[in-house]
C-alpha cells in the first residue's frame, strides 16, 4: 500500500502534535533512623549528577522530582547518618514512587533499609529482560518463559517445542501482544511446535515487559485473555552482543548519534539478527528420520528526535522459518503395567515447510513542552504479511502390538500379539497469503491538581484505528487410511479416501475501532495512593456489520503510611474478540462470514504484598495472590493437537473459567532474582443442542453407564500448573551461577477423533513435568575483573559462557496424538511425545 507523497505530507503535518512522555515524575518517602525508627528531619534527597536537591520535613518526609523515562541514582546524605544511594529504574512519565529509606548512623555496623513502593501502573506484572538473558529455554524465545514470569500462563499440548501460550483457560489466539505499540501478529498454519521458529520479540533489543492475565485496560485491543506489552530500548551509546549455542546464534547493536546542531537532534538505532536450528534437539524424538529446521530473524528499530518535542521511529522485521523433514521410522511404547502396547512405524516421504512474515511500522509522536496539563499525540501505521506454505506427502505402514511384559517370559520384550496393521497417509499442499494494513491516531491528556498534602490527576487517553485485512487460503489435503489391506471407510466398490479437503477462499474486510480512557490518581500521605482506570472500546468490522462495545474498569487502592506495603486490585469489563480468519473457518474449508464476536465478562481481584525477610541483611520479596472469574458466550468450539488449533466455525458454546494464581519473587540469595508460580483453574464448556454425557462404569453386560453432565472441560481445561525459575551462585565466587527450571502441569484434557461431541473431552494426557538447569560463568567482566587490563577477553563488556541440561529427567511428556484405527472400527490414541534429555553449550558476549 504506497502513499501519494502529498498525502504522506498531509498526515505527517496533521501528526506534528505528538510525543509519548512527558519529562519529569515524583519520587516520594520517608526517611527515618534505623536504630530508633523516628523520623530525620533536614535530610538532603538528591539524583546524582542533578544541580537540586530537596530535604526532609520534621517527619521526615520528603517530595522530589526526578528525570522520567531512565534510570537514576537517589542520594540520601545526612550529618551522623551513612550517606546512601538508592539505584531506580526508569519510572513512567508523571507517575509516583515510593522509596522509604532507614538511614545507619555513622557508628553502627547495621545495613541501611530501603523499601521501593508504588501502585503499579495497570495493575501489570513487569520484568527487567536483562535478569532472564541467561535461563535455560530450548525456544530461545520470550514467549516461553512467561509461564514462568506471570500469572496463570501454560505451555499447554505444544510444551518445550512451542512459545504459544494458554493464559487462564484461553487459547494461543486470544492474547494479545504489542512491541511499542504496534500489534503483532502470528503465522496461521503451524500444526507442531517443531515448525516454530523465533517469534517477534527479540530479548536483546528489549528495554522493558509488562503483562495483564485479564482485566486489562480499555486501551488495549480486543482479545479474551491477555496482554503482552514490550518495549525496546532507547539507546545512548554504542553497544553490541554475540551469542552462539549448539542451537542457533544471534547478535545485537545499538547505538545512538547526534545529526544536528542541537542536542536533542539525535539518531538512535536497534539491529538484532538471530538464527536457529533445533536438529539436534529434535534428535531426541521418537520419530527418527533427517530433521532440517533452519529459522532466520533481522530485524531493526531506529528513531529520529528532531527536537525535544517530535520524534519518529520506524520499526522493521524479516523472519522465515522452514522445517524440512525425512522421516524414517518410529517406536512408540504406551499402556500400563498388565497391558503395554507398541506402535512401529516405517515412513516415506518427506515435509517441507516455508514460513515467511514481514512487517514494518512508523510511528510519529508529539509532545509540546507545557508546564500544566502536558499532552501528547502519536500517529502509527504499518504493515504486515505471512506467506505460509505447508507441503506434506508422507506414508507410513505401521504395526500395532502388544509387548510381551513378563520378566520370566522368553519373549519378553517382544511383540506376542498383533493388534491392527495397515498404513497412513497424508498428503498436503496448503497456502496461505494474509495481508494486514492498519493506520491509527492516539492521543493523551493529563489535568493535575490537588494541594501540598493530596495530589489528584486525571490522564485521558484515546484513539482511532482504521485496519485492512486480505485472506487468500489455498487448501488441497487428503488423507487415506488402510487397516489389513482394508481402506477405511471400507467400501466394496472401490477405494476411499478418509478425508478430503479442498478449498480456495479469498477475503476482503476493514475493521475500524476506537477507545476512550480516563485513569484517575488521587495521593495523600501517611493515607493512601488509589489509581482508577475507566473506559470504553467499540470495534466494527464491516464482513459481519458488527459493532461490539466493551467497558472496562480498574481500581488499584495501596493504604500509605502503615508498616505493611500492601496494593489491592479490583478488575473487571466486558472483552469481545472479533473473528480473524482461522476462527470462520470450519473443518470443511467453508467460511462463516456471519459469525459473532466471542464475548466474555471478567471479574479479577488481587492483592499484593511486599515485605522484607532476614533481620541483618533483609531482602525485598513481592507476593501477587489474585482469584478471577470468566463468563463465556457466543463461543467457538475448537479441538486442539499439539498446537494446531481446529475450529467449529461457528457460535456454537458457552462456558465459564475460574481460578486462583499466586506468585512469589524476590532475591531468595543476593542479587539473584527468582520466580514461583502457582496456578489453579478450572476451565467448563457446553455444546449448544447438546446433551453431555461422560461414562461412571458398565453394567454387567459391559454396556457403558452415562451420567448427563451440564459443561464439560475445555481443551485448555489444565487443574494446576506449578513453576519456577531458581537461581544460586557459589558464596565465594559469585561469577559462578546456577539457573533451575522446574515446570509441573496437570493433563490436559481431549477426546476420541471423530466422536468427541456428546462425551467430549473425557480423556487427559498425563501429568506434564520437566527441569531445564544451567550452569553459567562469568569469564570477565570490564568493572569487577582485577584483570581487567590483561585479560584476553578485554574487548568485550562482559563474557558468560553457561552449559545447559534440557529435560533433565529425560521425561517423556505428551504433545498429542496419532489415532490408528482397526478394520473393526476401534481406536487407538498413540502419544507424541516431546524431546528427550540435551546438553547444550552457550557463548555470550557483550560490547
Amino acid at each position: 500500500m504506497r502513499l501519494r507523497p502529498t498525502l504522506f505530507t498531509l498526515l505527517v503535518l496533521l501528526c506534528t502534535c505528538v510525543r509519548a512522555q512527558v519529562e519529569t515524575a515524583t519520587v516520594t518517602g520517608k526517611v527515618t533512623d534505623l536504630v530508633t525508627e523516628l523520623p530525620v528531619d533536614f535530610a538532603t534527597i538528591y539524583v546524582r549528577g542533578a544541580t537540586s536537591a530537596v530535604e526532609s520535613s520534621e517527619t521526615g518526609r520528603y517530595v522530589a522530582t526526578v528525570p522520567a523515562g531512565e534510570a537514576f541514582v537517589l542520594v540520601f546524605s545526612r550529618i551522623g547518618f551513612r550517606e546512601t544511594e538508592v539505584s531506580v529504574e526508569e519510572i513512567p512519565a508523571g507517575s509516583r514512587k515510593q522509596i522509604d529509606v532507614a538511614l545507619a548512623p555513622v557508628e553502627s555496623d547495621l545495613e541501611v533499609i530501603v523499601r521501593e513502593s508504588k501502585v503499579e501502573e495497570g495493575g501489570m506484572i513487569r520484568e527487567d529482560p536483562a535478569q532472564l538473558r541467561l535461563l535455560p529455554s530450548v525456544t530461545g524465545n520470550l514467549e516461553s518463559l512467561l509461564p514462568s514470569i506471570a500469572l496463570g500462563v501454560s505451555s499447554g499440548a505444544g510444551g518445550e517445542l512451542t512459545s504459544q501460550y494458554n493464559v487462564r483457560g484461553g487459547n494461543y489466539d486470544e492474547n494479545l501482544v504489542y512491541v511499542n505499540d504496534f500489534e503483532i501478529y502470528r503465522p496461521q498454519l503451524i500444526r507442531q511446535g517443531q515448525q516454530e521458529g523465533l517469534t517477534f520479540a527479540n530479548p536483546k533489543l528489549m528495554r522493558s515487559l509488562s503483562f495483564s492475565s485479564g482485566g486489562f485496560e480499555a486501551r488495549y485491543g480486543d482479545k479474551l485473555s491477555s496482554v503482552l506489552d514490550i518495549k525496546y530500548k532507547r539507546p545512548d551509546s554504542l553497544r553490541a552482543s554475540l551469542e552462539a549455542s549448539l542451537l542457533g546464534a544471534s547478535a545485537h547493536v545499538e547505538g545512538s548519534k547526534r545529526l544536528g546542531r542541537s542536542s536533542y537532534q539525535r539518531l538512535r538505532y536497534l539491529v538484532g539478527a538471530r538464527y536457529k536450528t533445533t536438529r539436534y534437539l529434535l534428535g531426541s524424538l521418537e520419530t527418527t528420520g533427517e530433521y532440517l529446521p533452519n529459522f532466520f530473524d533481522l530485524q531493526a528499530y531506529v528513531t529520529y528526535d528532531f527536537n525535544r518535542t517530535l520524534q519518529l521511529g520506524l520499526l522493521g522485521n524479516y523472519n522465515q522459518s522452514i522445517y524440512n523433514f525425512n522421516p524414517d521410522q518410529r517406536q512408540t511404547a504406551f499402556g500400563g503395567f498388565f497391558q503395554t502396547l507398541v506402535l512401529q512405524s516405517q515412513f516415506e516421504g518427506a515435509e517441507r515447510d516455508d514460513f515467511l512474515t514481514q512487517m514494518g511500522g512508523l510511528s510519529l509522536t508529539y509532545i509540546p513542552e507545557r508546564s500544566e496539563n502536558p499532552l501528547f499525540l502519536k500517529f502509527l501505521t504499518s504493515a504486515f504479511r505471512s506467506n505460509e506454505n505447508e507441503s506434506i506427502s508422507i506414508g507410513g505402514r505401521y504395526v500395532l502390538g502388544e509387548l510381551d511384559s513378563n520378566l520370566g517370559s522368553e519373549t519378553f520384550g517382544e511383540l506376542t500379539s498383533i493388534v491392527g496393521t495397515g498404513l497412513q497417509q497424508q498428503n498436503v499442499r496448503n497456502l496461505l497469503d494474509i495481508q494486514v494494513y492498519n493506520a491509527e491516531l492516539r492521543g493523551g491528556l493529563e489535568l493535575n491538581g490537588g494541594d501540598e498534602a493530596t495530589t489528584r490527576a486525571h490522564f485521558l487517553q484515546w484513539s482511532v484505528k482504521a485496519q485492512h485485512e486480505r485472506v487468500n487460503d489455498y487448501i488441497n489435503e487428503w488423507e487415506r487410511l488402510d487397516s489389513a489391506g482394508y481402506s477405511l471407510p471400507f467400501d466394496e466398490d472401490g477405494v476411499r479416501l478418509f478425508s478430503v479437503l479442498k478449498t480456495e477462499n479469498d477475503i476482503v474486510s476493514n475493521r475500524f475501532s476506537a477507545f476512550l480512557q480516563d485513569t484517575y490518581t488521587w495521593r495523600q500521605e501517611d493515607r493512601g495512593d488509589i489509581r482508577l482506570s475507566a473506559g470504553v472500546r467499540a470495534v466494527a468490522w464491516d464482513l459481519n456489520g458488527q459493532v461490539d462495545v466493551s467497558p472496562r474498569a480498574q481500581l488499584l487502592y495501596k493504604p500509605l503510611g502503615k508498616a505493611a506495603d500492601i496494593t489491592y486490585k479490583l478488575a473487571g469489563g466486558l472483552y469481545v474478540q472479533q473473528p480473524f480468519y482461522r476462527e470462520m473457518r470450519a473443518p470443511d474449508g467453508t467460511v462463516n462470514t456471519d459469525l459473532r464476536s466471542q464475548k466474555s465478562i471478567h471479574v479479577v481481584g488481587g492483592i499484593t504484598s511486599d515485605f522484607y525477610y532476614g533481620k541483618r541483611n533483609p531482602k525485598k520479596f513481592r507476593l501477587i495472590t489474585e482469584a478471577y472469574y470468566k463468563s463465556l458466550w457466543d463461543l467457538v468450539s475448537y479441538e486442539i493437537e499439539n498446537v494446531r488449533i481446529q475450529y467449529s466455525g461457528l457460535n456454537d458454546a458457552s462456558g465459564y473459567v475460574a481460578g486462583l494464581d499466586f506468585r512469589l519473587n524476590g532475591e531468595f540469595v543476593p542479587g539473584a532474582d527468582s520466580w514461583l508460580n502457582l496456578s489453579l483453574l478450572r476451565a467448563r464448556e457446553t455444546l449448544l443442542g447438546v446433551q453431555h454425557r461422560e461414562v461412571i462404569g458398565r453394567g454387567e453386560d459391559g454396556e457403558p453407564i452415562y451420567e448427563d453432565k451440564a459443561y464439560v472441560p475445555r481443551p485448555t481445561d489444565q487443574l494446576f500448573q506449578l513453576s519456577l525459575f531458581f537461581q544460586d551462585y557459589l558464596r565465594d565466587n559469585p561469577n559462578f551461577r546456577t539457573h533451575v527450571n522446574l515446570t509441573v502441569g496437570g493433563g490436559l484434557p481431549f477426546g476420541i477423533q471423530g466422536n468427541n461431541v456428546v462425551t467430549r473431552n473425557t480423556l487427559r494426557f498425563d501429568t506434564y513435568h520437566r527441569i531445564d538447569i544451567g550452569f553459567s560463568l562469568r569469564l570477565f567482566d570490564r568493572e569487577d575483573s582485577r584483570n581487567a587490563l590483561t585479560s584476553p577477553l578485554r574487548f568485550t563488556r562482559s563474557t558468560f559462557i553457561s552449559l545447559e541440561a534440557y529435560n533433565l529427567m529425560n521425561v517423556g511428556n505428551q504433545a498429542g496424538n496419532t489415532w490408528i484405527k482397526t478394520i473393526f472400527q476401534q481406536q487407538y490414541a498413540v502419544p507424541n511425545r516431546l524431546t528427550g534429555r540435551r546438553v547444550n553449550l552457550r557463548l555470550l558476549m557483550e560490547f
